[in-house]
C-alpha cells in the first residue's frame, strides 16, 4: 500500500464531502430522508467524528502502543479490494452509534477541517511505524498504522455512497 496514493485519494474524497456540504441547504441538511436512516447531518457527523477515531488508533500504533497481533483474514481482504462487502447492511458499533449526532453545516465543516489537519500532520509518519503494532478496530479486528489509513479510505469511500442515496431520495 503506497501510503502517498492513499493520502492524495483522502485529500480528494474530503474535497468532495466539502463540496457536497456547498450543495446542501442547511434545512435539507437536517432532515431525515423520505427513505428513512440518516440524515445529512448525522452522516457528516459520523464519518468524519469516526475518521477522527481512527487517525487517533493509527497515532497509537505508530507511538508504539498497540499489541503485536494478527490481522483477520476479512480486514485483509477489504484493506486489499479496497471496498467493504456490497448488498450487506451495516450496523455502526455500539460504542460509536452514542455518538452519531446532528449537527449544523457549520460544525460539519469544521469536522471535516479538524480530520484534515490530523491527516496532514500524521500521515508522513505512517510509513515510519511498526507494520507489527496494532490497534483493535470495533469490526475488522487488529489493524497497523497503514490499514488505519487504507481504512478511514475505504469508510469515507462507502459514506460517500450513502450520502448519493439519501440525495436521490429527495
Amino acid at each position: 500500500m503506497l501510503t502517498a496514493k492513499v493520502f492524495s485519494s483522502l485529500h480528494y474524497i474530503t474535497e468532495a464531502y466539502r463540496t457536497k456540504l456547498n450543495t446542501i441547504s442547511e434545512t435539507q441538511f437536517q432532515l431525515t430522508p423520505p427513505i428513512g436512516g440518516w440524515s445529512f447531518s448525522e452522516v457528516y457527523a459520523h464519518i468524519f467524528d469516526a475518521s477522527i477515531l481512527s487517525l487517533q488508533a493509527m497515532e497509537k500504533c505508530m507511538e508504539g502502543l498497540g499489541k503485536k497481533h494478527s490481522t483477520s483474514f476479512i480486514a485483509r481482504i477489504i484493506l486489499l479490494l479496497g471496498i467493504l462487502p456490497p448488498g450487506v447492511k451495516y450496523k455502526i458499533p455500539q460504542m460509536l452509534e452514542s455518538r452519531v449526532r446532528k449537527v449544523t453545516k457549520k460544525e460539519a465543516e469544521e469536522l471535516i477541517l479538524r480530520f484534515s489537519r490530523q491527516l496532514e500532520r500524521d500521515y508522513k509518519k505512517v510509513d515510519h511505524a511498526s507494520p507489527e503494532m496494532k490497534t483493535p478496530h470495533p469490526r475488522l479486528g487488529y489493524l497497523n498504522a497503514k490499514q488505519w489509513l487504507r481504512f478511514i479510505e475505504i469508510h469515507l469511500k462507502h459514506h460517500l455512497k450513502q450520502l448519493k442515496r439519501i440525495e436521490n431520495s429527495f
